[in-house]
């Protein structure tokens, strides 16, 4: 076992902007296909909230074994209050309560404006990235941004706009994943006590966990995990893994690269999700939804190439603090 550790903490990934891209885009990846599984995993539950516990639960497990095997113990004893302060922020801003507001907004909310609301993320981690990381938005990258937000107008444009009480939560669960960013970022960026991405990812779906538990505990709904069946306990095992798989690179891709690089590369998860839902049901997309979903991939590609232009220039581009 000591000789299987030893191993895996001598491969770990190197650092560097060019490995943050790529994990970005093996996040958005990840994302695209989790989303189009989701979607039809979530309805073989009876319940919404008990089918995020359940998968949060799976993946916090997976990415706690992957700390055990790859984090020092010397690595987690050196972790300071400040740190477990914002590492239970985390928990509490990423992994519980957004997912929440987020799936029961979902219910009383047009899908459409749903839909548009989410897909906003990047913007609000970019506008938070530049006074709270210190990141600088080029002339490129704006340009960049702006593609994008174009492509996702035309891949889910907010037809027949209503705002109520679902729109609010959805937003209000969009803003908290993007401070989320923010503050997973500069503890990533630590330079006194290092916190590693495995620990962080471990701690935001663990500490998420507990809340999620007593939000069933509360609502009287942790009854319904025993009544599950085998092929419901499949749904949120298959997607608790891709969950662990999704959490891991993006918080590796946040330590390399910054928040709003990042954000911006996994707007590309939907035209994946796009791609497969029309090979499943063997319908063409739209052309406007066909050409947006082109826009994302030229913005994502243009800000990426952006950032590495920039970073061999000079201090022109998007910026992170030093890791």
């Amino acid at each position: 076992m000591n000789v299987l550790r030893s191993a895996a903490r001598a491969r770990r990934l190197p650092d560097g902007l060019r490995w943050g891209i790529g994990l970005a885009f093996a996040t958005a990846l990840i994302s695209g296909v989790s989303i189009f599984v989701n979607a039809s995993a979530v309805k073989l539950l009876p319940d919404a909230a008990v089918f995020t516990t359940l998968k949060n639960g799976v993946a916090a497990l997976v990415l706690l074994a992957v700390v055990l095997g790859t984090v020092r113990p010397t690595e987690i004893h050196a972790l300071d209050r400040r740190a477990w302060g914002a590492l239970l922020l985390i928990g509490v801003i990423g992994g519980s309560v957004p997912f929440l507001l987020f799936f029961t907004g979902l219910a009383n909310a047009s899908a459409p404006t749903a839909a548009f609301i989410h897909k906003t993320l990047f913007i609000w981690v970019a506008l938070l990235a530049v006074p709270f990381l210190g990141e600088r938005l080029g002339k490129a990258q704006l340009a960049a941004l702006g593609i994008l937000f174009l492509g996702q107008l035309l891949v889910a444009p907010p037809k027949g706009v209503v705002w109520g009480s679902g729109e609010t939560m959805i937003a209000a669960a969009t803003v908290l994943w993007a401070v989320e960013s923010v503050v997973a970022k500069r503890l990533l960026s630590r330079t006194s006590v290092v916190v590693p991405a495995q620990v962080l990812g471990a701690a935001r779906l663990g500490f998420g966990l507990i809340v999620l538990i007593g939000y069933l505990l509360f609502t009287g709904k942790l009854g319904i995990v025993a009544g599950l069946s085998a092929g419901q306990w499949g749904a949120a095992v298959g997607t608790g893994l891709l969950l662990s798989g999704y959490v891991g690179t993006w918080f590796s891709a946040l330590r390399r690269a910054p928040a709003s690089l990042v954000a911006a590369i996994l707007v590309v998860g939907a035209p994946i999700t796009a791609a497969l839902q029309a090979i499943a049901n063997g319908v063409t997309p739209a052309p406007a939804v066909a050409g947006g979903d082109i826009l994302i991939l030229v913005g994502a590609m243009a800000i990426a190439w952006a950032a590495m232009r920039g970073r061999r220039a000079g201090p022109q581009a998007v910026t992170a603090p030093a890791s």
